[in-house]
């Protein structure tokens, strides 16, 4: 089976279009991620908490099924586990311009990269739960840094 858009499974899976572009797509997966979590700026951070943990429940399902029509493990246009990771550095960045353009540079350095745990993660089975874990470890990676500095500025 060949990547159909227009199957709800995968038009989520690649991002809504942003995982498509055939340079770089994990950035522009992220970079749509980004975008799509603005409206949480106006929610309170338990509604923010239920988006990002729903994010990367339902992650694994929709990211293995894609992979599994594909015939193929982690294809560059599945960008869903990239917007589950980025979702949880912005969640725990402060909501400043500085503080999301860093969780997004973090993200991506730490989901490019691949440092330990993260390396690790990416081999677990099944596909779905491993094309999720090394972004989702990435995630944590780049917010903690991130909500510390956050923590100690507004002090």
């Amino acid at each position: 089976m060949t990547l159909r858009p227009s199957h709800p499974i995968h038009w989520l899976a690649v991002g809504l279009g942003s995982g498509l572009p055939t340079r770089a797509p994990g950035t522009w997966g992220t970079l749509g991620g980004l975008i799509i979590f603005l409206p949480s700026l106006w929610l309170s951070w338990q509604w923010v908490a239920l988006w990002v943990v729903l994010g990367a429940l339902v992650g694994p399902y929709i990211c293995g099924r894609t992979a599994r029509d594909l015939n193929c493990g982690d294809h560059g246009s599945i960008v869903w586990d990239e917007w589950a990771g980025i979702w949880i550095a912005l969640a725990l960045a402060p909501a400043t311009w500085w503080g999301w353009a860093l969780a997004f540079g973090l993200f991506r350095l730490f989901d490019i990269v691949k440092p330990w745990p993260v390396d690790r993660l990416e081999k677990l089975k099944p596909v779905g739960l491993g094309i999720m874990a090394d972004d989702l470890m990435a995630g944590v990676m780049a917010g903690i840094p991130i909500a510390s500095i956050g923590l100690w500025v507004s002090l």
